[in-house]
C-alpha cells in the first residue's frame, strides 16, 4: 500500500513538473509574441523579402545564448534576478527592478491595446472597447480563487492557438521556403540586417522577457544544482518556440509579398492576412493579435510583480494584488491617454541597456561559489556564448539610445 502511495506520489509529481515547465516555456513565449512583434517582422518582410531569414536566424542564436544562462543560473541559485543582482553588488538589483517594471509598464499598455485591435478585427468593436475587455479578463483570471492555475492554463492555450493558426496561413500563403533557406545560410547585403537582428532580440529577450520563464521556475520549486539541465533545456525549448513562430509569421508576410502585392503601411500585419484569406485571413489575424496581447499582459504583469514582491514582505504577500493594480493601470492608462509615446521611447531605450547589465551580473555571478555554491560549475562554452550575447546586446542598448535623443528632437 505504501508502494503504491509512493509511486502515486510520484507520478503526480512528473505531472506537475511537465505542466510547470511547459507554463515557463509558453509564458516566455507569449511574453516575446506581443503586438510589436507582429508589426515587426511584417515590416522587415516586406522590407528584406528572404533575406530576412538570415536575421532570425542570427536572433535566434543569440538569444539561446542569454536565455540559457539567465534560466540556468537562476534556477541553480533559487534567486531572483534582483536578489542575484544585489549579491552581486549591493543597490544593483534596485536599480535593474526599477527599470524592468517601468519598461514593463509602458510596453503593457501597448498590449492592452493590441489586443483591443484584435477584438476590433474579430468583432468590429471599438478598439477602447476591445481594451477595456482585456483587461478585464486579465484580472479576473489573478482575482479566481484558482488564478495560478487558470494562468498557467491560459498562457498554453494561447500560444498553441497562436502556432496553429500561423502555420495554417502559412501553408495557404506558399511561400518560397527554398528561397528563404538558401538566405539564411547565404545572405545578402548582409549591412541591412544589423537592424533587424538588434530589433529581434530586443523583442525576444529584451526588458522583462528573458526572466519571464526563468522566475516562473523559481515559484514552482525548480531550483538547485540537480534542476540545471532542466532548467536549460527548458530555456531552449522556450527560444525554439519563439523561434518557430517568428518564421512562421514571416512565411505568412513572404508568401504574400512575394507574390508582388504590397502590405498596407498603415497597417502592415493585418494586411498580411487579409490578403491572403480576404475576411477569415482578417479573423484569424484578430485572434493572434488578441491572444498575443492578453498574453503579454499577463505576462509582463507577472514578471514585473515579480521584480518586487522581494523586496517587502507586503509586496510578497499581496503579489496578486500588485499585478492586477499593475493591469488596471495600464488598462486606465490606455482608456483614457492612449499609448504614451514618450514613455514607450525612454522605457524602449533604457530596456536596452537592461538585459547586458543584467545578463553580465549572471555570468559573474554564474562563476562565484558565495552564489553558486560548491557543487556548481558553470559550463564553459555556456560562459564564452553568454559574453557573446551581452556584447551583442549591448551593442542594441547603445543603438537604442538614440530614442531619448527623439525625445528632444520633438
Amino acid at each position: 500500500m505504501n508502494n503504491d502511495k509512493t509511486l502515486l506520489e510520484t507520478e503526480a509529481d512528473n505531472r506537475k513538473l511537465k505542466s510547470n515547465l511547459l507554463t515557463s516555456i509558453f509564458l516566455m513565449i507569449t511574453s516575446a509574441i506581443g503586438p510589436g512583434f507582429l508589426t515587426q517582422t511584417a515590416n522587415f518582410t516586406e522590407q528584406l523579402g528572404a533575406n530576412f531569414a538570415f536575421a532570425i536566424m542570427l536572433a535566434i542564436v543569440i538569444a539561446f545564448a542569454a536565455q540559457v544562462n539567465v534560466w540556468r543560473v537562476l534556477s541553480v541559485t533559487g534567486m531572483y534576478a534582483q536578489d542575484l543582482s544585489n549579491k552581486v553588488l549591493p543597490g544593483l538589483g534596485y536599480v535593474v527592478s526599477f527599470f524592468i517594471v517601468l519598461g514593463g509598464l509602458a510596453f503593457n499598455i501597448g498590449n492592452v491595446g493590441g489586443s483591443g485591435l484584435g477584438l476590433n478585427a474579430i468583432f468590429g468593436i471599438d478598439y477602447t472597447i476591445g481594451a477595456v475587455i482585456t483587461g478585464i479578463i486579465a484580472m479576473l483570471i489573478f482575482i479566481s480563487k484558482n488564478g495560478q492555475s487558470l494562468v498557467d492554463q491560459f498562457i498554453k492555450i494561447l500560444g498553441v492557438v497562436m502556432l496553429i493558426l500561423a502555420l495554417y496561413v502559412a501553408v495557404v500563403t506558399k511561400p518560397p521556403v527554398g528561397e528563404a533557406l538558401q538566405s539564411m545560410i547565404r545572405p545578402q547585403n548582409i549591412e541591412s540586417l544589423i537592424l533587424p537582428i538588434i530589433t529581434l532580440v530586443g523583442g525576444t529577450v529584451g526588458g522583462y522577457i528573458s526572466f519571464s520563464g526563468g522566475h516562473k521556475l523559481i515559484d514552482a520549486g525548480i531550483t538547485g544544482v540537480k534542476n540545471a539541465k532542466i532548467a536549460s533545456n527548458s530555456a531552449t525549448f522556450a527560444i525554439l518556440g519563439s523561434g518557430v513562430m517568428r518564421l512562421l509569421l514571416f512565411f505568412v508576410f513572404l508568401g504574400v509579398v512575394s507574390s508582388g502585392v504590397g502590405l498596407d503601411p498603415s497597417n502592415p500585419a493585418a494586411s498580411g492576412f487579409e490578403i491572403a484569406l480576404g475576411r477569415p485571413g482578417e479573423i484569424i489575424f484578430g485572434i493572434i493579435l488578441f491572444s498575443a496581447g492578453i498574453s503579454s499582459v499577463i505576462g509582463a504583469a507577472y514578471t514585473s510583480a515579480s521584480f518586487l514582491k522581494t523586496f517587502h514582505p507586503l509586496l510578497e504577500k499581496y503579489n496578486n494584488l500588485v499585478i492586477i493594480g499593475f493591469i488596471v493601470f495600464s488598462t486606465i492608462v490606455y482608456a483614457f491617454i492612449g499609448q504614451p509615446v514618450m514613455l514607450l521611447i525612454l522605457a524602449g531605450s533604457l530596456n536596452g541597456l537592461i538585459l547586458p547589465l543584467t545578463l553580465g551580473t549572471i555570468l559573474i555571478g554564474a562563476n562565484r561559489k558565495n552564489i553558486v555554491g560548491d557543487d556548481y560549475k558553470h559550463p564553459i562554452w555556456l560562459t564564452v556564448l553568454g559574453v557573446i550575447a551581452a556584447v551583442a546586446t549591448l551593442y542594441l542598448g547603445i543603438q537604442s539610445l538614440s530614442g531619448i535623443t527623439a525625445l528632444w528632437q520633438g
